[in-house]
């Protein structure tokens, strides 16, 4: 069996990928490569790559003219943020770039991840206006915080084990508009009560909390844990009855639109890329 490349056929090659530190477990591969294929994008391909924060300049100055687009996870949001050459309003309030497309004049970053998380937490019946309690301040945190500012919350009750890493939200927070309502970690059972509730805390962090919670009717959780799954977390949600979105979930919407800006195919093969993720997912 001969192979032909895209070099063979005269189809210019466009690349793209995620990058992180570790990255070696990411899906994105999945998701985009199944979009390519069912676009039919002959030519188009997408890997992972092992960045460390300090590696992402002279990454970005060794790619080449076919590089469409990167996507970006931690620890490299905000340096992707700072690299980028311009940026769109979301990435620069929530201080966190997950996108980079690639432009005449430079780098352009964007954050899909906000947009994304509206677009599952709406989809899973949270309505406009909700009190969001969010659990643990890192980068997904700044998500939520730019996701709940664009459903129209005016205020978010952020819970975390340090009290610094509140304080390190404080910019995003008012650049988006938001009242932060500090909490500490011990007081977490007690702010599941909200029409939202999102856990960006590491897997096991929140597990002790399943066997507190009483949850409301009402309630939307989103858990931004994929593997495994469902923690214990969701699973108290699922059989109370409270409408439960996954990592995998954000996974697939925040990437949508990445395969759009970096294609220039809209719609992006939703159905394609969303079987493609959660058939691998399933496999692990």
């Amino acid at each position: 069996m001969s192979v032909t490349s895209a070099a063979d056929t005269g189809t210019p090659r466009r690349r793209a990928a995620v990058l992180g530190k570790p990255i070696a477990h990411s899906l994105s591969p999945v998701i985009h490569n199944a979009g390519f294929a069912a676009a039919g994008l002959d030519g188009w391909s997408y890997v992972a790559i092992e960045c460390a924060a300090a590696e992402l300049a002279g990454r970005l100055n060794g790619l080449d003219a076919s590089w469409a687009g990167l996507s970006l996870t931690m620890p490299l949001k905000e340096e992707a943020l700072r690299l980028a050459t311009t940026a769109t309003p979301v990435a620069r309030a929530t201080g966190a770039a997950n996108t980079l497309v690639r432009r005449d004049d430079g780098w352009h970053a964007d954050n899909t991840d906000v947009p994304g998380m509206v677009r599952v937490l709406s989809d899973a019946g949270l309505g406009s206006s909700p009190s969001v309690t969010v659990l643990g301040g890192g980068g997904t945190c700044r998500a939520a915080l730019g996701a709940a500012a664009a459903l129209g919350t005016t205020e978010v009750t952020v819970v975390t084990r340090r009290p610094s890493a509140r304080d390190e939200l404080l910019p995003a927070a008012d650049a988006l508009g938001l009242k932060l309502l500090g909490a500490d970690w011990s007081e977490a059972a007690s702010l599941l009560e909200a029409d939202a509730v999102i856990s960006t805390v590491p897997k096991g962090a929140a597990d002790h909390l399943a066997e507190v919670v009483v949850w409301r009717p009402g309630t939307v959780l989103f858990d931004a844990i994929y593997d495994p799954w469902p923690t214990p977390l969701a699973a108290s949600a699922t059989a109370a009855g409270v409408p439960v979105v996954s990592g995998l979930d954000l996974l697939l919407s925040q990437a949508l639109s990445q395969f759009e800006q970096f294609t220039g195919v809209t719609p992006a093969p939703e159905a394609a890329m969303r079987s493609a993720l959660f058939e691998a997912a399933s496999r692990r």
